[in-house]
């Protein structure tokens, strides 16, 4: 076969086992509802917890950033790119999170392949949840360090790893809320594993930033957790902030390291100004709204007790990612198909994102949700349900 029927094969294959993707085409401002091919649907599948990405006083800061600083940054931090909107954010960062310091990034991928690349290497060891986003596991394979992966929350296997490991340096890799389950990183008993066992603990907290926490700082403040106990914190802007980018947290020394060393961070161009500058809008807005935090709880906990009353299987999550496990690949998708008909956007989630067999419409809420909002989807998934089932016993 030719490289382009090698090519072809493997598209074909991930069609017939119903993975294949497709992008959809977005013609609005995101948002609860959004526009597609010139039909509006009520959207479950967006990380815009505080509904921040079309906020009038984000864009009116960016608007204004990019009138005094241009579109582009030109070039990387560590040549020309580095504005005074880049260095009063990360300043800001870094005190949201109560750590010394902060580094941007370009994107969440960029910052924990380049922190973990960084700092580990031949000799070293990293340890992570099975259950870790790609990009950490990605960090992990591109730095040549070993790696050790541990079941999903099970501390009592973290434990044999940590006690066989005889690397120079280790370092376990968390994330904070697991972006397909929800739920929440064991972070106080890795902390105590890490302490005991000489290593240092990372978390990517992607999906608490914004939402757990005084003022959103974040699962690892909510925890009460230290820079002795958690040395290094990342952070995306993407989705609770409602902008883009990342950034990293940590000590003087950490972040001294990751100018010099991490390559994600100096081969690449910076962020633009007036995004940093947007960032640092929403910024405020996280800390000081504490009624969107509310929002998104009081959905949460309306979205539970409906499901259960219409026996909707959900997994334990307490924040706004609510994952229905289906199972079968076909039979996710063709539920997600039969919302789309009724109005509805919610994904399905296939291999390789989640492990085969636990295929799942992966619902998210926004602080622009409404509860009456929620009846419609839960409402929706039952009839959904209901018609995939009564269709199986048609005769054939």
């Amino acid at each position: 076969m030719t490289f382009e029927e090698q090519l072809q094969a493997a598209l074909e294959a991930r069609r017939n086992e119903n993975l294949y993707r497709k992008r959809l085409v977005v013609g609005s401002a995101q948002g609860v509802r959004v526009i597609r091919n010139e039909k509006e649907y009520l959207s479950f599948c967006s990380n815009d917890y505080l509904a921040l990405s079309n906020e009038p006083r984000i864009i009116n800061a960016m608007q204004n950033a990019a009138e005094q600083f241009g579109v582009g940054s030109g070039a990387s931090h560590l040549v020309c790119g580095h504005s005074e909107e880049h260095h009063f954010l990360e300043d800001e960062l870094a005190q949201f999170t109560g750590r010394p310091r902060a580094l941007l990034f370009s994107s969440g991928y960029m910052a924990n392949v380049g922190v973990i690349s960084a700092l580990l290497g031949r000799g070293d060891a990293v340890l992570q949840d099975k259950l870790n986003h790609a990009s950490l596991i990605d960090g992990a394979l591109q730095s040549g360090a070993e790696f050790l992966r541990y079941r999903h929350n099970d501390m009592q296997h973290l434990r044999e790893k940590l006690q066989n490991c005889k690397a120079r340096r280790k370092l376990i890799v968390v994330d904070g809320v697991f972006s397909m389950d929800g739920d929440e990183a064991q972070l106080k008993d890795i902390c105590a594993l890490a302490k005991a066992h000489d290593a240092w603990v990372m978390v990517d907290d992607a999906h608490g930033f914004g939402v757990h926490g005084e003022h959103g700082s974040g699962t690892v403040n909510k925890l009460g957790l230290g820079l002795d106990d958690v040395q290094i914190v990342v952070g995306t802007l993407g989705k609770a902030f409602g902008t883009y980018g990342a950034f990293v947290a940590g000590s003087e020394t950490l972040i001294e390291s990751l100018i010099q060393f991490a390559r994600t961070y100096i081969y690449t161009t910076a962020l633009p100004p007036a995004v940093a500058a947007a960032t640092s809008a929403s910024l405020n807005i996280v800390m000081e709204e504490e009624h969107r935090r509310e929002q998104l709880r009081t959905l949460i906990t309306h979205f539970r007790n409906k499901c259960a009353a219409y026996s909707i299987p959900l997994m334990p999550s307490s924040s706004p990612i609510q994952p229905i496990v289906i199972g079968d690949e076909a039979e996710a998708l063709e539920i997600s198909q039969r919302l789309e008909a009724k109005g509805i956007w919610l994904t399905a989630i296939r291999p390789p994102t989640v492990p085969k067999g636990t295929s799942r419409l992966r619902v998210t809420f926004s602080a622009a949700h409404s509860l009456a909002d929620v009846n419609v989807l839960v409402e929706a998934i039952c009839e959904a349900m209901d018609e995939i089932k009564a269709s199986s016993k048609q005769p054939s």
